[in-house]
């Protein structure tokens, strides 16, 4: 009786032993699964930001190429006209007459465009284009501030007086009125801004020197050539 009590006593035990170990390995099944699915979760994660890194590097690289890429501004001189030459009858001899140009009151009208190839608008101040005959200044004149819109030219017409009284008191002037040419130049300078989205910000300085020549008797300008330099 005793060994059978005994018998029944080791069976429960090994049943208890077995019910255990069978809870053991439901906990360790269900760890492995739940460690799988945070590595899954983690790997679908980090392929989502790598991802999103990637379309915004690509993003970043074509508005570097396109919106964000500051190009230089383009400054041209299209005409030049004079008005105010006068002239005057003048005896060489007995019976010879000359017609001798007079520079009494001269004022010199000039086209000038900027182009602006950005895409966002470039804001200048104001310009200041100055007059030069035998490396003397005899104009001057400032332009209002103004913007070039975005791929577009905005055409400016600059007008200015011509100091007489300086250009009397240059010494080859009466050669050059005997053969009717003025040889003159002219300096044009723009300060501006280009902002891109308030993330780029360069500053733009445009230089124009134009070297031409003026005949008298047509009241007419020729020969331009116009050298340009742009700072950003």
């Amino acid at each position: 009786m005793a060994s059978s009590t005994n018998d029944q006593s080791q069976f429960l035990a090994l049943g208890s032993h077995r019910i255990h170990v069978d809870n053991d390995d439901n906990d360790i099944t269900m760890e492995l699964h739940k460690k799988k699915r945070r590595r899954r979760r983690c790997i679908k994660c980090c392929g989502c930001c790598i991802a999103t890194m990637l379309v915004l590097i690509v993003i970043m690289l074509v508005l570097g190429f396109t919106l964000f890429r500051v190009h230089e501004p383009f400054i041209r001189m299209n005409s030049v006209k004079i008005d105010g030459i006068s002239y005057l009858m003048t005896s060489s001899g007995s019976s010879s007459t000359t017609l001798q140009p007079s520079i009494s009151n001269l004022t010199v009208f000039a086209d000038v465009s900027v182009k602006n190839p950005n895409a966002v608008s470039f804001k200048f101040d104001e310009a200041t284009t100055s007059l030069f005959y035998d490396d003397v200044v005899i104009g001057e004149t400032l332009t209002p501030p103004g913007t070039a819109k975005a791929r577009r030219t905005l055409s400016m017409n600059v007008s200015m007086e011509v100091m007489v009284e300086k250009i009397l008191k240059i010494p080859r002037l009466g050669r050059d009125l005997r053969y009717g040419e003025l040889l003159v130049s002219t300096y044009t300078r723009i300060n501006g801004k280009i902002k891109i989205l308030n993330i780029v910000k360069k500053n733009a300085e445009i230089k124009m020197n134009c070297i031409m020549m003026v005949d008298l008797r047509n009241q007419d300008v020729r020969n331009f050539d116009c050298k340009r330099e742009v700072s950003l």
